[in-house]
């Protein structure tokens, strides 16, 4: 399998501005007296979603519901599935959750309850996605899948030219993927293509866990309902496809709208493989905040909609995001870096499908950055 280019940035940042952002974000914790990591509403929030994940299944082994009834259960859960891994999950996999590792560790391992691997996740998000966002060839968010195209370096192909309209079913089944194939897949291609460093050890570690995950996953999901409750498997069959159609719209939806649109930048490395950007500011040039005034948005996706603080300090707790907003928008326009934000989820979701419409007709695609204030 081929290995991953490696690609490097320039450090044309002689401005120093992540030094002073960075400064800044620091003394507002400190002068504040405030955590970086959860405070009690976050862990009111953790205890809200994972009752609504667990809830809808008790239901089903606490009542004998009809078929619709297992369909509204298992779409809650798909609803708190998506909210574990945007909030949960998401902050505990970065060590943004708690300042002790441990406890961050036994968190992350929320993932693997709701289907997924941590270490997967650790090395397609927080490494390949964190590290070289927008990037073609590394980071895999936005590699060619099948019959999409998500970059304008990409080879474009004439069903692409509607991809803008097919791409809700893709995005439908996207968890339904994850929680069978595709992690197999990734602990395979990640070992081969050099990106993961694990040991032989290691290796066949990650790979019982992964087993083992996926046999408990399977087992509560649908072992338990068809066999001491006696729900039909047509019954448990429709209700997890529909589980996993909510939460991959919502978590394809989310994530799609902070880099897939017409705000974002693809930067390009040149013939030494290097991007010619600080890391500080690339991640300004390719990642777009939406809905910062929605507090059921920010509250639902966990603080998702400012990928910009995110992307910049994914150590901090989401639960802090709101804050340090203001002070990295401040901070960047005393620099001229730009701060990519669109006001509304309708909005973002309008760029999302344009970007997208001009990805699948247009071979050399430029987009634009607009700016809002």
């Amino acid at each position: 399998m081929k290995q991953k280019p490696k690609v490097k940035f320039a450090n044309k940042d002689r401005s120093q501005f992540f030094n002073v952002l960075r400064n800044n974000v620091e003394n507002y914790f400190t002068d504040n007296n405030i955590s970086r990591h959860a405070n009690t509403s976050m862990v009111i929030k953790t205890c809200v979603m994972i009752f609504l994940y667990i809830a809808p299944l008790a239901s089903l082994l606490m009542f004998e519901l009809n078929t619709w009834q297992v369909v509204i259960a298992y779409s809650i859960t798909g609803f708190a599935m998506a909210g574990i891994g945007m909030n949960v999950m998401h902050d505990a996999v970065h060590n943004a959750y708690s300042a002790n590792g441990n406890v961050n560790k036994l968190v992350g391992y929320s993932l693997n309850m709701i289907g997924g691997t941590v270490f997967n996740w650790k090395l397609q998000h927080n490494l390949l996605h964190h590290t070289y966002t927008n990037i073609y060839q590394m980071d895999d968010d936005i590699d060619d899948k099948l019959i999409f195209r998500f970059h304008p370096n990409s080879q474009l192909k004439g069903f692409h030219r509607f991809q803008h309209i097919y791409i809700f079913l893709f995005y439908a089944i996207m968890t339904l993927y994850w929680v069978t194939f595709k992690d197999l897949n990734q602990l395979i291609k990640y070992n081969r293509n050099g990106v993961s460093r694990a040991g032989k050890a290691e290796i066949r570690k990650n790979t019982l866990i992964l087993i083992v995950s996926k046999l408990i996953y399977f087992f509560y999901m649908f072992f338990i309902p068809i066999y001491f409750f006696n729900y039909s498997f047509g019954q448990i069959f429709l209700g997890f496809i529909c589980l996993h159609a909510v939460c991959g719209i919502i978590l394809s939806v989310v994530f799609q709208l902070a880099h897939s649109v017409e705000e974002a930048t693809h930067p390009v490395q040149n013939e030494k493989s290097e991007i010619e950007n600080d890391w500080a500011i690339h991640q300004m040039n390719t990642t777009v905040n939406f809905s910062r005034n929605n507090k059921f948005i920010t509250w639902y996706v966990g603080g998702l909609n400012y990928q910009v603080e995110h992307h910049l300090f994914p150590n901090i707790c989401h639960i802090h995001y709101p804050q340090i907003a203001e002070i990295v928008k401040t901070t960047a326009a005393e620099f001229g870096v730009p701060y990519l934000e669109t006001p509304t989820f309708g909005s973002a979701l309008k760029s999302h499908l344009n970007a997208l419409r001009k990805l699948g007709t247009q071979k050399d695609v430029q987009f634009v950055l607009h700016y809002h204030n």
